[in-house]
């Protein structure tokens, strides 16, 4: 599946329209992507986060760009690497 928009670094929307919140630590796999990169919306079993968008680059976590990250998660994800 293509970007539509990636305005946002922290959110992308893609051709289907939908739209996700990117992982903070994930971030630096997104400046990589161009509105022809291909990505594979992936669904997870034990989120947060609840899906993964895979490319060539490799996997980043997302939620639904509705939600947020839990702050203390995030601050522990970033912690362990």
């Amino acid at each position: 599946m293509k970007i539509k928009a990636h305005a946002e670094g922290h959110i992308v929307e893609l051709e289907d329209g939908s739209r996700w919140r990117i992982f903070p630590g994930d971030l630096d796999i997104t400046v990589l992507w161009k509105p022809e990169t291909d990505l594979t919306v992936l669904k997870l079993s034990d989120g947060p986060p609840s899906h993964a968008l895979v490319s060539e680059d490799g996997p980043v976590r997302v939620i639904p760009a509705d939600q947020k990250w839990p702050v203390e998660e995030v601050k522990d994800r970033l912690a362990k690497g």
